[in-house]
Formats: C-alpha cells, sequence, structure tokens
C-alpha cells in the first residue's frame, strides 16, 4: 500500500451527451436491454481507483462530481410528453448521488438543436478544481478530442488522470446512425485508461457483481403492479394512432400495434402516453407490440423513479 496518501480524493466528470448515447446503447441494444447506473458507476470507479493505485478501497473518496449536458427549455420540453417529467427524475438521481448539474440551453442551428459550450465549461470546472488542489484523481467520461488540452494541462500539473471509454455504434429510432469513438490523443494522453466495453463484457460472462451493479438492477425493473412479468423490459412511449391501430417510439424501427392488442381501451390511448407491452413476430416476419397497455400514473411514477427515459 501507498504510505503517503491516507486517502485519495477522486474528481469524476460527465460529458451527458456521451453518457446519454452510452446508456441508450445498453439499454436498446445490448442484450442487458439496461440502462447504466450512476452509483453502480460511482462504486466502480471507486474500486478502479484503488486496484489502480495500490491503495484500500476504503480511502478512495469521489470528493466532487458533475455533469455537464445542454438541454431544451422547459416550453419545449412540456410539449414532449413526459420529458420535462423526466429530466426532473434525472436530476434527482443525479443529486441523490452527489453530482453537481451544469446545463446550457441548446441552440438552433440551421434547424438542429446542437450543444455550445460545454465542452469549454466541463475543462474550466476541472482545471479550477486541479489547480486548487481539491482532487488527486480526475476521472472523465468523456470522448472528444476537444479535451486534448485539459489532458495535457492536467498532466502538466501532475494530476493523474482515469479515462472511461466506450466504443459502439447503432441506428437510433430516428433512423439516424449514433457511434461513439473516444479520441485517440485523448487515449494516449490518460494516466489510466478503462475499455469499459471489454470490461463489462468479461465481467458479465464471468458474473462479477461489480460489474453487474453498473446497470440498473433486474430487481428494480420488475413490475411495479406487483406481479412477476419485467414490466419494465418494455416500455416507450406512443408516437401515433390512427384509426385501430398505432405505432410506438422503439429502436431500431417503431413498432406497429392493433387495437386487438391493445389490453383495456384503445381509444383512451393517445400520442405520449407511457405503454407496456410484448415484441412478437408477424407473418412477415416484422417486430411488432403485442399485449399493450397504458401505465397508470402510479406505474409511470414508479418508473421514472427507477430510471430517466432521456438520461
Amino acid at each position: 500500500m501507498k504510505e503517503s496518501l491516507s486517502q485519495i480524493r477522486i474528481g469524476v466528470f460527465y460529458d451527458g451527451n456521451f453518457l446519454l448515447h452510452t446508456s441508450n446503447y445498453y439499454n436498446y441494444i445490448h442484450p442487458q436491454h439496461r440502462r447504466l447506473s450512476i452509483s453502480g458507476l460511482h462504486e466502480f470507479i471507486k474500486r478502479r481507483v484503488a486496484e489502480e493505485e495500490n491503495l484500500d478501497y476504503r480511502n478512495c473518496v469521489i470528493t466532487e462530481a458533475h455533469y455537464f449536458r445542454g438541454r431544451i427549455n422547459a416550453v419545449e420540453a412540456s410539449q414532449r410528453g413526459t420529458q420535462l417529467y423526466n429530466d426532473r427524475v434525472f436530476d434527482d438521481i443525479l443529486m441523490a448521488e452527489g453530482v453537481h448539474t451544469h446545463y446550457l440551453p441548446l441552440r438552433n442551428l440551421q434547424g438542429r438543436k446542437e450543444e455550445r459550450g460545454i465542452d469549454v465549461w466541463l475543462a474550466l470546472e476541472v482545471f479550477e478544481l486541479a489547480i486548487m488542489n481539491k482532487i488527486d484523481m480526475i476521472v472523465l467520461l468523456v470522448s472528444d478530442t476537444d479535451y486534448v488540452q485539459l489532458f495535457r494541462k492536467l498532466s502538466s500539473l501532475g494530476i493523474r488522470t482515469m479515462l472511461l471509454t466506450w466504443e459502439f455504434e447503432y441506428q437510433n429510432d430516428d433512423g439516424n446512425k449514433v457511434t461513439t469513438r473516444t479520441s485517440r490523443e485523448l487515449i494516449q494522453l490518460a494516466t489510466y485508461l478503462i475499455p469499459m466495453q471489454e470490461v463489462i463484457e468479461c465481467g458479465l460472462a464471468q458474473g462479477n457483481k461489480l460489474i453487474s451493479n453498473l446497470f440498473v438492477g433486474i430487481d428494480d425493473r420488475q413490475s411495479v403492479s406487483g406481479d412477476d412479468s419485467p414490466l419494465m423490459a418494455n416500455v416507450s412511449e406512443v408516437l401515433t394512432v390512427k384509426n385501430g391501430y398505432g405505432f410506438i417510439k422503439y429502436p431500431n424501427n417503431n413498432l406497429f400495434f392493433h387495437y386487438l392488442d391493445v389490453e383495456g381501451e384503445f381509444n383512451e390511448i393517445m400520442p405520449y402516453d407511457r405503454v407496456t407491452f410484448e415484441i412478437e413476430k408477424n407473418e412477415k416476419g416484422q417486430d411488432v407490440a403485442k399485449k399493450v397497455r397504458k401505465l397508470t400514473t402510479e406505474e409511470i411514477e414508479a418508473y421514472t423513479r427507477i430510471v430517466s427515459e432521456d438520461m
């Protein structure tokens, strides 16, 4: 054990957009079909820092945790079904884990909403804490080349860095390709590089509890109605409702449902309603939604307490 350090102060910094894409990948594309857990990530980080620094786990403490993301305004969010409520739920999750939130408004550029300035804000917060000697190890969940200069500055200050990386590609429900690649320069500059995709796959294959806990618990995703069916595995919102049929938002292709496959009154289902459903193949081999049921207010609240739709 290192005798010179009685405690190592860890700062964790999240690029919210990067975290969102990663969590969506595991929730929608990966066989886990579970979102990443903030508490699970923090536990993993402390354990990994202790291992890399050859320290007692009890001496590894997250003293700073910060989350940065661009966000639409309240008026726009209120027009997107439950988005405004879900944003607040995720804020509650971050607050419960001691994570400070930093938001900037998304800018409308040529008809598209884009983040501007988030990377600069994150870098400034990290650098300020570093020069004030408030953290010994900085853990970053980022991927962009924009952070290269930050890593170089931290290195010049003698601050050790741990970079959690993911590499994947998938198509979202809007038909757009989502690609996550970590900057090669960041990889070269990090003191400790943790290739999370490899770590997770290996850990899951071995039944490693620490790795399993990186995801929202299976027990927590069971039906909020009290039965044994995995309700939380298939919950989404209704996109459109036509005369006798509708579509449910679900990657990679939105799911068709017929009024005969609705449990309850079909006419009570409206766009943006949250529903639970099962996925089956139709006669053409296409995925469709069956046993579609509108969630009650209590069920929606229980679901969103467990995991936010828009992390």
